[in-house]
């Protein structure tokens, strides 16, 4: 048993696709010795996934390794803050070279994309999960939080919502149906908007992505600011597939609830609107205003008729059972 651990770490853990002039040891140590650039502070996150839990076991190995860090760097991205390090903890019911190989050739892919280097980790026996450890720097003072919205704010995502729920629930119903592309890969293969946060940090008053659901994590910023909100949900940014899926199945508050979208939320006070107009040519994918940040505690959710609907529930790790 000792030895296949060993041989599993030498065969796909020990080499990093990407090797780093601030690690001064990386993997294969007891620990790894890390170099913080001087005037930058470090910035954190960790997620676990758990298989039949965050994702489905049949998911492609190459989608899932690309998954496990791109869920990492969304979280950095919220920050606005530039990848550096990871550190991964595989948990692995038996070792299935193949799978491995595919598995680490997707997480390599992002790594590369993001000069992100694998610096150590762990490897157990027991049910199929994933905890990844990410490291990042951002300029002191420059960090994206949730607590500095202020009413008047716009309220703005990257990309499109709805599509990676939407795909989850067709799976669920038959995992070998054929399904859109376009929805399968939001949800398999996140593209996690590092460089826009990069970018949006000298403008957002305050950011977070999305996983849980847009009401949910919208609802983190406005608890953290103190403050409600107005979403226009005819202004909510969806593929054709999605809107096709919500108006056949009639959900509606796919895009507020279906989480897994990875996109940035983020907020805009009024005098920075020219300077992100300006920007946007930049950034490389739509960037959408959705609604306003009010004085008025709550979250409103107004439609095309300027009815009011009830925002739904965000996902929640205990208290959904399905």
């Amino acid at each position: 048993m000792t030895g296949g651990e060993f041989s599993l770490i030498d065969n796909f853990f020990a080499s990093p696709a990407v090797t780093r002039a601030d690690v001064s040891l990386g993997s294969g140590d007891d620990c790894a010795l890390l170099e913080v650039p001087p005037g930058r502070q470090l910035a954190v996150t960790m997620d676990t996934l758990v298989a039949g839990r965050h994702y489905l076991p049949q998911t492609d190995p190459w989608r899932l390794g690309w998954k496990v860090l791109a869920v990492n760097l969304s979280d950095l991205a919220a920050m606005g803050a530039e990848p550096a390090w990871a550190t991964l903890s595989v948990t692995l019911p038996a070792i299935d070279e193949a799978w491995l190989a595919a598995f680490m050739q997707g997480f390599s892919a992002l790594a590369a994309r993001h000069d992100i280097q694998l610096v150590g980790g762990d490897t157990t026996k027991g049910p199929q999960a994933f905890t990844l450890q990410a490291q990042g720097f951002v300029e002191p003072g420059r960090a994206m939080l949730r607590s500095g919205a202020r009413p008047g704010d716009a309220i703005y995502v990257t990309g499109t919502l709805g599509a990676a729920g939407a795909a989850l629930q067709l799976l669920c119903a038959d995992p070998q149906q054929a399904i859109p592309e376009a929805l399968r890969e939001r949800l398999e293969q996140p593209r996690p908007r590092v460089e826009q946060g990069r970018k949006l940090t000298a403008l957002a008053s305050a950011c977070i992505d999305i996983s849980d659901g847009l009401s949910g994590d919208l609802q983190h910023i406005l608890d953290a600011s103190g403050c409600g909100a107005t979403i226009e949900l005819g202004r909510l940014p969806l593929l054709p597939e999605t809107r096709a899926f919500m108006q056949q199945r009639g959900q509606w508050q796919l895009p507020l609830t279906g989480g897994d979208d990875y996109e940035l939320l983020f907020t805009l006070p009024p005098q920075k609107q020219p300077a992100l107009d300006a920007l946007l040519p930049e950034l490389g994918c739509e960037v959408t205003r959705i609604g306003t940040i009010d004085s008025e505690p709550g979250l409103r959710c107004i439609d095309e008729r300027g009815a009011r609907r009830d925002p739904g529930q965000a996902f929640d790790h205990f208290a959904s059972d399905d």
